[in-house]
């Protein structure tokens, strides 16, 4: 997802994607630990920026509506 699809999301729909994205991360990171590999290692540093922007965003629309 880019971020001109993030800035047309609400905060609670931005704080599920980041509770997604950080379950996925979690999951991803798991995977390397126990096998030592993954199938997508680009994923991770995605996964990563996801989150930033999605915590960018979230922080940018709380400061507007104060």
């Amino acid at each position: 997802m880019n971020a001109k699809e993030y800035r047309d999301k609400s905060v609670q729909d931005l704080e599920m994607i980041h509770g997604d994205l950080r379950k996925e991360l979690f999951q991803l990171r798991n995977e390397r630990l126990l096998s030592g590999k993954l199938e997508k290692p680009h994923r991770l540093r995605s996964v990563r920026r996801e989150i930033a922007r999605a915590l960018t965003l979230i922080g940018e629309k709380q400061r507007g509506q104060k």
